[in-house]
């Protein structure tokens, strides 16, 4: 057996170990979100030191690096699978290695432990209880990028864990494009000044029903509930532990029945994604999204572009009143079309309109940039961000819970997330151009059949998981780079029609 294949071998069950702890440390995280007690907060926070720990060793280690140097240098005669493998491993190690053990466990215990009282800040509106928590987040945040090493702006290493070869000055290019068309198209909406009526999707909707539809639209979809799991949890989540097991959250209102059903089908479009990895890369580190941005265009392409689409809405609408018939019976076509689609400022992120949307991402994007280079200071935070929701948005947020407590990322220390959902919403605009050129779509979504439709997905996305990198499968699907011109082109069609705004 030559040198490399011996350290193949090695570095296979090296990974296989790191699976089956990452497993058991998001076990440990889905119990902590959909019902755990908060007094084995202490507990689980150890549990999961001690477990990032034991990655941390598998991974860090002189044999470990004697065995990616040797692979390396023999990437040639490999298999694509393991050579993809191997790069991403040799990346994840040298970005490891800058850290000492010590601290990743710290950092670890940190974020299992202030995602617990985050959970308890929000449901108390009190910044004070979690500002000490976030605090040190970001203090390690910068740590570790000293460690790591960067150029340019801080966090464009953050930017780029998420999604590769991505940064400061790329992102505020991408944001100033969108910000040039939606903003002129959100004036013209508000100047129409059109009344739409909202009031029926605001009565007592059965949280039980709620949930029985969610399973249906999950099923219509394509999501397997018999590899999978729905439960209800403080904020909608997907976590795929493995292909056969993936799991997915949503959060009922019962006097809100849109809420739900539309968090069910954004995360049921991450869950679909990791649900259809192909049977190749499971158990490997390649059984996930190939981007941030990426999985986050299978949710948006599920919830906006299929599910909140005229077409489907046409077919989901009579089956909602066999469902809610009080609620419902008296509602026309158009009128629930325009209520689903309402263009509204709202304070809630994961609840607001398309159009609104990208301004709660740049709102979020710009105050990362600043507590990341020090320009916001986290104990100003609440003012900063009423205010830029003031400028944005038009609206003062009444308390923190439906303010700068609303998101659970920066107590998991996800900086460099957020810009992703809005290139996601880009990435599905195209993708969604390029299937209407192979499928039809529009008479497929009129008669409830996503088969098509999540089949095409699972050709052209899915089955690659992380083996094609972003750059790579959006070129290799419609032929360039990522455009947002279809994002915008998609915005002004349907909500210039539905305003009717020509």
């Amino acid at each position: 057996m030559q040198k490399y294949e011996e350290a193949l071998k090695r570095f296979k069950e090296a990974e296989h170990k790191i699976h089956s702890l990452s497993y058991s440390t998001s076990m440990l995280f889905w119990d902590a979100s959909t019902g755990a007690p908060k007094s084995g907060a202490d507990a689980r926070s150890q549990a999961v030191g001690v477990l990032s720990g034991f990655q941390y060793q598998l991974l860090v280690n002189e044999q470990m690096n004697e065995d990616l140097n040797t692979l390396m240098a023999n990437l040639e005669a490999l298999e694509e699978i393991d050579r993809v493998l191997v790069k991403d491993a040799k990346k994840e190690y040298d970005k490891m290695t800058k850290i000492p053990m010590d601290e990743f466990q710290k950092y670890n215990m940190l974020i299992s432990k202030s995602s617990m009282v985050w959970e308890d800040a929000k449901a108390k509106a009190d910044f004070e209880m979690f500002k000490p928590y976030l605090t040190e987040v970001i203090d390690y945040l910068l740590k570790f990028a000293e460690y790591r090493g960067y150029e340019g702006h801080p966090y464009n290493l953050y930017i780029g864990d998420y999604e590769d070869g991505m940064s400061v000055d790329q992102l505020n290019v991408f944001f100033d494009e969108l910000r040039a068309r939606i903003v002129p198209l959100l004036k013209k909406i508000a100047e129409k000044n059109k009344h739409i009526d909202t009031s029926f999707l605001k009565k007592h909707y059965s949280k039980d029903l709620q949930d029985k539809v969610s399973r249906e639209l999950l099923g219509w979809m394509g999501f397997d509930l018999e590899k999978g799991q729905l439960k209800e949890s403080v904020h909608p989540f997907t976590m795929g532990v493995d292909i056969d097991d993936v799991r997915l959250t949503t959060h009922y209102y019962e006097e809100d029945m849109a809420s739900a059903l539309f968090s069910t089908a954004h995360e049921g479009g991450h869950a679909i994604y990791e649900q259809n990895f192909d049977r190749k890369l499971q158990g490997t580190a390649l059984a996930q999204g190939t981007s941030n941005g990426f999985h986050e265009s299978q949710s948006r392409i599920f919830e906006n572009n299929f599910c909140k689409s005229e077409a489907f809405l046409s077919y989901f609408l009579p089956k909602l009143v066999e469902v809610f018939p009080e609620q419902l019976k008296t509602i026309s076509f158009d009128q629930f079309n325009e209520a689903i689609n309402l263009v509204e400022p709202s304070l809630i992120r994961i609840e607001a309109d398309e159009l609104t949307y990208s301004l709660h991402i740049m709102l979020r994007y710009e105050i990362e940039l600043g507590l990341i280079d020090g320009s916001i200071k986290v104990e100003d935070l609440p003012k900063v961000w009423n205010q830029k929701v003031k400028d944005y948005l038009g609206i003062t947020p009444p308390d923190d819970s439906k303010g700068v407590l609303q998101d659970v990322h920066w107590s998991e220390g996800l900086f460099g997330y957020f810009p992703t959902y809005a290139l996601g919403s880009a990435y599905a605009a195209q993708l969604a151009h390029y299937m209407s050129k192979e499928i039809d779509v529009e008479g497929c979504l009129k008669a409830g059949n996503f088969k098509p439709l999540t089949q095409w997905l699972n050709q052209k996305v899915h089955q690659y998981g992380a083996l094609k990198k972003p750059n790579e499968l959006i070129e290799m699907i419609t032929g360039e780079r990522l455009n947002s011109k279809y994002y915008c082109d998609y915005l002004e069609a349907k909500y210039t029609k539905l305003y009717g705004l020509n």
